[in-house]
This record gives C-alpha cells, structure tokens and sequence, in this order.
C-alpha cells in the first residue's frame, strides 16, 4: 500500500496557512519526498515525519514554488547530523544551484549528497530497489519539467489455502511455490504452482504531474494508474491565462485522467486568486467521476 501526505498543494507563493508544492509518499516504510516548496521542513515536521527516514528527492522543476525548501532541508540535515546518504534527482542545473549556496556559505554537508541530474525529453527510469520503481514523465511547462510515475515491484504469489489443506508441504515448498515454482513432494506427486496458489494483487501506481499544460502526451504514460495527481492551477474562466503560463484547468486535469482511464484524481496546485476549491472539484466533475482535492497535511491511501 502506497501511503501519500501533501505537504503543500499551493501555486506561486506561500502564505500562512497555504504551503507550495511538496509531498512524502511512503512505500512499504521507505519515504520518498517529492518536490520541495518553501517552508517544506516545517511541514514534514507538522506531519511528524522523522528526516532520517528521507534518503530519495524528487524534484520536478527549477521554479521556486518546487524546490526553495530544498537548501534549508539540506543545511536541516547537516545540523541533526545525518551520516546516510541523500539522492536528489531533478533537472540539470540543480546541483550547480545547491552547491553554490553550500559554498558560500561554507556549509558543506557532512554526509553523502548524490545528486542525479535529468535531461532527457523521454520518460526514463531513473531510480529502483526491491519494492519500487520510479520513472519520469515528460510535461509541457515554461522550463524543463518531469513528473514522476511510482509503481510498485509485483509481490510473491499467494498460496490457496483452500488447494494446500491436507498437504505435507515443507517450508521450502511454500517459499518455492510464492516465487512462482512449481513443486514435487516427497512421494513423487507433482503440483504445476497455479494449482496451490492465487494471483498477486496488481502492483499500485502513483502518478505525480506538477506543473504542465494540457498534454495528450502523458495518457499513455499513465494508462490506468491508481491514482493521478494533477496539477489545475486554474478554472475554466482564465482558460486563457492557463495557455499562456502552461498550467491546466482543473476540467483539462480530468480530461486527462479520463482518458488515461485512471482510478482516482487528485487536484492540486492551486492559484491563490480562488477562495473557494469546491469550485475546481465542480469543473473537473464534468469530466470525471472520482475525484479528491488535495489539503496541507491530508493523508491519502493507496
């Protein structure tokens, strides 16, 4: 089960109670922090994230709103002590950015810091361990930006209780039967594995696409995925407004989760000129049924 918090949902800039983009996405204990507003580590402190528990950055864009929080998050690091490595990945040029600011303020990290420059105009994976994998998905902004696309390693097969009642199986069986094998008992008897065991659920997927204009590209990308977090800056009204500065409507969000034929959409990234989000959970119902807004310390389950 994938576990989602949004740290902050808000375009632009920051205000009391409205916090930029960030968000810590837990996978089987492992945190991944994704995007990096201003005022991130307050947040995750709101959350009660423990820092340490952080070792992979996903920052999607070098505008500030996604990534301002990154340096203090770093020095943060440095004053508690941190000794484990920390992997940023984000566009080319970020590296540059956060070393500059670490050299003149002779604030060197004295642990690891790995960063993992991206370029590439195609989706690429760019990070995977035993439980996940993650790649990126090309959007249309102003400047070069990803999202990201977490999807889950396929778990073990289950065994049908109902099937192995009776059996004399060892624990070797039951270990070679979850892997896939099939298995031979010691009387000679021979089970293909379908016939002991039961599919595994279908690996989660989480879709992260920050800021980007309307693009047909991503729906093959996403096809399906449980959940698809999509930028909508705007509403229908400043259509216009959308075009110019690349951002989506909320309408366009569910127009793109329509057709990629996702399970749920979650809105965000909101532009500070609407007080009212009920108005983007309105617009988008137009185009799809399923739909959450996203709120500064809401947790969501995968």
């Amino acid at each position: 089960m994938f576990k989602l918090t949004i740290l902050g949902c808000h375009s632009a800039t920051p205000s009391e109670n409205k916090h930029t983009s960030s968000q810590i996405l837990e996978v089987n204990g492992n945190l991944f922090l994704i995007d990096c507003g201003e005022g991130t580590q307050m947040q995750l402190r709101k959350a009660k994230v423990r820092f340490t528990r952080i070792k992979h950055i996903f920052i999607s864009h070098l505008h500030g709103d996604h990534f301002f929080g990154l340096i203090g998050l770093i020095s943060t690091f440095r004053l508690l002590g941190r000794s484990a490595p920390l992997n940023v990945y984000g566009p080319k040029g970020i590296k540059q950015i956060v070393t500059l600011q670490l050299k003149m303020s002779n604030s060197w990290t004295d642990y690891p810091l790995n960063f993992h420059e991206l370029s590439s105009p195609k989706s690429e994976l760019i990070y995977e361990d035993d439980s996940i994998s993650v790649s990126t998905l090309p959007l249309d902004h102003r400047i070069y930006t990803n999202g990201f696309l977490f999807t889950a390693k396929v778990n073990n097969r289950k065994i049908n209780t109902d099937a192995t009642k009776g059996l004399d199986l060892e624990s070797f069986h039951y270990s070679k039967l979850q892997k896939g094998y099939s298995i031979e008992l010691s009387d000679g008897t021979f089970f293909e594995n379908q016939e002991l065991t039961l599919d595994p659920e279908i690996p989660k997927r989480y879709a992260y696409c920050s800021d980007t204009a309307y693009n047909e590209d991503l729906i093959s990308l996403i096809k399906g995925v449980d959940l698809l977090y999509h930028e909508a800056t705007f509403l229908e009204k400043h259509a216009d407004l959308a075009m110019k500065t690349k951002h989506s409507t909320a309408f366009q969000a569910a127009k793109i989760a329509a057709a990629a034929n996702v399970k749920a959409l979650l809105l965000g990234h909101y532009s500070s000129r609407y007080s009212e989000k009920l108005d983007f959970l309105k617009e988008a119902s137009k185009a799809f049924e399923t739909i959450f807004l996203s709120e500064d310390l809401k947790t969501f389950s995968i």
